[in-house]
């Protein structure tokens, strides 16, 4: 895996392919440089993970915080959908509505905009 303290590199396409096939993953940045260390969108036995919630909690629009980091970053640094300028910051805005319609409408799910046990499933690539 790549990782540094300060930045992080997001594979992508076929390279971030084959960095799950030679069992490693992209690093991306979950937070701006100096905000805290890079969070890596590693693939798991129980799926794709962020570093900011290992469970699967109920969220929807204006809940902020760990849970709504993780779904931002599985969002962008995974499925490579638009969160918006403010990237993964933790607050459900209108943006992170906007991409995880378009992420469930994509999967086949009922487009509500609300990250329950069926999205969540998805986004981590169950």
């Amino acid at each position: 895996m790549i990782n540094t303290r300060k930045s992080a590199v997001l594979l992508s396409g076929g390279a971030l392919a084959a960095a799950v096939l030679m069992g490693t993953a992209g690093v991306a940045s979950a937070a701006p440089a100096g905000a805290g260390a890079p969070v890596a969108a590693a693939a798991t036995d129980s799926g794709w993970y962020c570093g900011w919630e290992e469970g699967t909690p109920y969220t929807d629009r204006g809940d902020r915080g760990d849970k709504v980091r993780e779904v931002q970053c599985l969002l962008r640094d995974v499925w490579h959908f638009d969160i918006g300028k403010y990237g993964v910051d933790g607050d459900f805005g209108k943006a992170t509505e906007d991409a995880v319609k378009a992420f469930q409408r994509s999967r086949g799910l009922a487009a509500d905009g609300k990250v329950g046990p069926n999205t969540w499933r998805k986004l981590r690539g169950q």
